[in-house]
């Protein structure tokens, strides 16, 4: 096998790969490299030289010449009556260059150096593979599912890249087979031992931004802006936008007429149901914005503890929660705020009958005989005025004030 029919050897996995000759020719001077490397403890008495014009290269090794009897290594050194055999103006102590075929490394050498021409042209698909998905991280990716794992899914684009979906990404209605096509985000690329692994993602706040600037131009185009995105995969999420322009509605335009433009990303997340609220430099504002369509009396902010106290009347109290507490930890994370709600008791007000397990009926027609028929108006009036218009005792009176009380705490 000659120098050229080495490398047509490799020209059907160079085709496949799509590795330009250029860099075929840098990885077989690299592969010689290192074979000589192997075979002669070092490559320091060796010239490659690679012709990438012709598709050919040429091994080149340095000798000394050494008088008669004197060599002492042969790959090394040439004894002067052979060199003189080629020039016969050779003289001992210069240097004698001999090229080597690659015939000449024998059988054995050039399974050897085939093995590295093929490691090295791996490491260089898998170095080009993983430049190429590194500069694409937070992308969205088409891939068709090829395998169906326990804990992952093997996806293949149209090239035969290989992503990985692993199942802590998908979201949790997701349910693929074999041949589907899957829209995903690319999360992250690391080697894994020698080859690139790339992870792709579904439940990534990312992928739904990226959703979004697909189905809305003016995201797209930087009209609107997406301040903040936050999700709880498949089942709610919240992004906070805002414009440039005054005069545009931010979250009208990615909402649509009658939820039109933000349907086909609702259905791509298996129905996630997403709040689109208008972004505001007001933390108060931001925090009622955040909690959504709920009716909020006061928002007591603490910039030091990012910290935010929510006062809501009874009646609201899950709404401001929500389903599992999803509202209120995704309003948490849309504003950087810990949020915690109470009962706002102020304006409320409840029917004396009411307490009849704690307070006996006679107490209480006590009052109701004189028009006190709620709490706040027993609260409302000092314990001597209350002895002037009930008849009972003033320990029974404060005891029943106590009770009261702590309906409002």
């Amino acid at each position: 096998m000659d120098n050229l029919a080495l490398i047509e050897a490799f020209g059907e996995f160079k085709d496949e790969k799509n590795v330009s000759k250029i860099d075929l020719m840098a990885i077989i001077e690299d592969s010689l490299k290192t074979f000589l490397r192997k075979r002669y403890d070092s490559d320091d008495h060796f010239d490659v030289i690679v012709n990438p014009d012709k598709g050919d290269f040429q091994i080149f090794l340095n000798k000394t010449i050494v008088e008669d009897e004197m060599s002492e290594d042969d790959d090394l050194e040439i004894e002067i009556s052979e060199a003189r055999k080629i020039d016969p103006t050779f003289e001992v102590g210069e240097d004698f260059t001999q090229e080597i075929k690659v015939a000449d490394l024998g059988r054995r050498g050039i399974l050897t150096l085939k093995q590295i021409l093929s490691t090295k042209l791996q490491e260089h698909n898998n170095s080009v593979l993983y430049d190429k998905f590194r500069d694409r991280i937070g992308e969205i990716m088409v891939g068709e599912v090829h395998h169906i794992r326990h804990k992952h899914v093997i996806l293949l684009d149209d090239d035969g890249n290989e992503f990985i979906l692993p199942k802590e990404n998908q979201i949790p209605s997701d349910f693929f087979r074999k041949g589907d096509s899957v829209r995903t985000v690319i999360e992250s690329v690391d080697f894994k031992g020698s080859k690139p692994q790339i992870i792709v993602s579904r439940t990534a706040p990312r992928f739904l931004e990226k959703l979004l600037e697909l189905e809305i131009p003016e995201i797209q185009d930087g009209t609107i802006l997406l301040k903040k995105v936050v999700r709880i995969p498949g089942e709610k999420a919240k992004i906070a936008v805002d414009a440039y322009d005054d005069r545009i509605d931010p979250v009208g335009a990615c909402v649509g007429v009658k939820g039109s433009r933000i349907h086909g990303v609702v259905r791509e997340l298996r129905n996630e149901n997403i709040d689109v609220i208008q972004w505001s430099k007001n933390p108060e504002i931001m925090v009622k914005r955040a909690l959504g369509n709920v009716n909020i009396q006061k928002i007591d902010i603490n910039d030091e503890e990012q910290h935010a106290l929510v006062y809501a009347p009874s009646e609201e109290i899950s709404k401001v929660i929500g389903k599992q507490g999803q509202n209120i930890r995704l309003a948490s994370w849309m504003t950087g705020f810990n949020i915690d709600v109470y009962r706002d008791a102020a304006g409320e007000d409840v029917e004396l009958k009411e307490f009849a397990d704690e307070i006996e009926q006679w107490i209480i027609d006590e009052f109701l005989k004189v028009g006190l028929e709620t709490a706040r108006s027993v609260l409302d009036k000092d314990t001597d005025a209350l002895q002037n218009l009930v008849d009972l005792e003033e320990e029974t009176i404060e005891e029943v004030k106590r009770i009261l009380r702590k309906e409002f705490e």
